[in-house]
């Protein structure tokens, strides 16, 4: 039996996402109201990540069903989007997770990953200056009471 170039071992990039379902009744595909409901995603989000080919659900007549690796697909993309990629950027790090990367693929999504890195601690600079100045504007109005 040939391997899926889609299958994924299990949710990655560190797994810290917890897994709901019980090991023995795990399921094994998903419709798209599931998956959109347990992810908080819309149809049209869950299509337009098929379209990318991030996603292959198995078709019956128009109903698509989703496997287990469509689903960890889709918990690593949620999380890449969260963490600041892009959708082609998410796409080469399921590659690479997969060991489908190039090197040259392996070295953009490790520089990509140190820029997203800079990118949240300047947001984190960022943001401590405006507590620190909000905290300043509150004790100045707050003595005036």
């Amino acid at each position: 039996m040939q391997k899926s170039p889609y299958a994924l071992a299990a949710v990655s990039w560190d797994n810290s996402q917890p897994d709901h379902s019980n090991n023995e009744t795990r399921k094994t595909e998903f419709t798209i109201n599931e998956l959109a409901k347990e992810f908080a995603l819309t149809h049209r989000a869950l299509r337009f990540y098929e379209s990318r080919g991030l996603l292959r659900p198995r078709r019956e007549g128009r109903r698509r069903l989703f496997s287990q690796a469509d689903r960890d697909r889709l918990a690593l993309v949620i999380k890449g989007k969260k963490l600041g990629f892009t959708l082609t950027e998410i796409s080469q790090m399921i590659d690479a997770e997969a060991g489908r990367a190039t090197e040259h693929g392996l070295k953009l999504t490790a520089e990509k990953c140190v820029e997203q890195i800079a990118h949240f601690e300047r947001q984190i600079v960022e943001a401590q200056d405006a507590l620190k100045e909000l905290r300043r504007i509150h004790g100045m109005f707050s003595a005036k009471l």
